[in-house]
């Protein structure tokens, strides 16, 4: 994910995260899945997966606890 793309998920509202998120695990399944057996070339591609599902819900996690305080 680059930079820009980082930037633009804090402006994205939850539902549009959750989304992202769903989509994300959806994808890192496929790569596993590809990863067992053997027709994926490129496996840090997971780890790269595994990154961004992260830092949706870490966007996601301050959007709530913004939400707590207000």
């Amino acid at each position: 994910m680059k930079t820009k793309d980082i930037k633009d998920l804090h402006s994205k509202t939850e539902e549009e995260l959750k989304g992202m998120y769903k989509i994300a695990k959806e994808d890192l399944l496929e790569l596993n899945l590809s990863k067992s057996l053997a027709k994926l070339k490129n496996t840090s591609s997971i780890f790269s997966k595994k990154k961004d599902i992260a830092r949706i819900l870490t966007i996601l996690r301050g959007k709530e606890l913004a939400n707590e305080n207000n």
